[in-house]
């Protein structure tokens, strides 16, 4: 949730792009990883057990010290009986995903600083490994800073990971397969291919219980009470911000704010304070309140 320059991780994911049946497969197949039979039970290659092994610590759904538990937002949506949804078929979830991914600074470095802190809206995939290279050497100590081929590959994998792929004949099956992360739409190819945006829009399909759950979170992890929106917006103090991580627009981020105090009514408001536009929270609430809210909606059929 908070940037260090002494705690963080570069390259561990083995090249490999996280897809659409690793978070569900691993989670409840959390004990077989250390077996020798790990790549049978998981019908992986052996560097995709330990990638998989890795994208469920990067997402916050296991612990991140061996021996691997299951952490309780791994267990509220990927529990094989009772989570709320265990095989990754509501969007919901994959925003609920892209959070905990975008905030993890700790083991997916990367991922915390594109969606936190690079807010060029177009560039090159030669321009965004120039940018993190020049984070890295400016934000990372000396003895944690990665090499010039794993910035390269983290920077490709990013891209690849946010955007939904061309499908030319060159690219292996296997490679060209999306991750469900492309499907939120927070970065695009141009049609050429050589080019990608990220810009802030309206995120219609970001449901308000995800969007919800988020702001709470971070104002539990900053233990404050008040935060200037620009806060929620903007990344400031090296603290995680909803607004860059879901790529919103200004307008679109005080939209949702506004349905967030209605959405769960007594523990948000918005107010000005010497002109400044600020969400405080006057009753404390457990941020998992709204995911449980609204997967307990969905379940019931009240629109989201």
């Amino acid at each position: 949730m908070k940037f260090i320059n002494d705690q963080v991780a570069f390259g561990r994911h083995e090249t490999f792009a996280l897809r659409y049946s690793w978070l569900s497969k691993g989670f409840q197949n959390l004990d077989v990883f250390d077996d020798e039979d790990a790549v049978v039970r998981l019908g992986v290659g052996k560097n995709m057990v330990s990638s998989i092994r890795y994208w469920l610590k990067a997402c916050q759904l296991i612990t991140p010290q061996k021996p691997e538990q299951a952490e309780k937002l791994g267990k509220l949506i990927f529990d094989e009986k009772n989570g709320f949804d265990p095989y990754l078929e509501d969007e919901a979830t994959i925003w609920l995903v892209h959070w905990l991914l975008a905030t993890n600074s700790t083991l997916a470095t990367s991922w915390f600083w594109f969606f936190n802190k690079y807010h060029k809206p177009e560039f090159t995939g030669q321009e965004l490994q120039s940018a993190l290279s020049d984070f890295t050497k400016e934000q990372v100590i000396d003895k944690r800073r990665p090499s010039v081929s794993t910035i390269k590959n983290d920077a490709l994998l990013l891209t690849r990971m946010y955007s939904q792929s061309k499908g030319n004949g060159r690219t292996p099956l296997e490679e060209a397969l999306d991750s469900p992360l492309s499907l939120l739409g927070l970065v695009t190819q141009s049609a050429g291919g050589r080019a990608y945006q990220s810009k802030p829009a309206a995120r219609a399909g970001l449901p308000i219980g995800i969007f919800s759950f988020a702001v709470s979170q971070l104002m539990s992890e900053r233990n404050v009470t008040a935060l200037p929106i620009e806060e929620l917006m903007y990344s400031r103090d090296d603290f995680a911000a909803p607004g860059s991580i879901f790529r919103l627009t200004e307008t679109d981020l005080i939209t949702k704010l506004e349905v967030m105090v209605d959405y769960i009514p007594g523990h948000f408001d918005i107010r000005e304070t010497s002109g400044i536009h600020q969400l405080y929270q006057m009753n404390k609430i457990d941020p998992v309140k709204y995911l449980e809210k609204y997967y307990s909606d969905i379940e019931q059929g009240v629109a989201a």
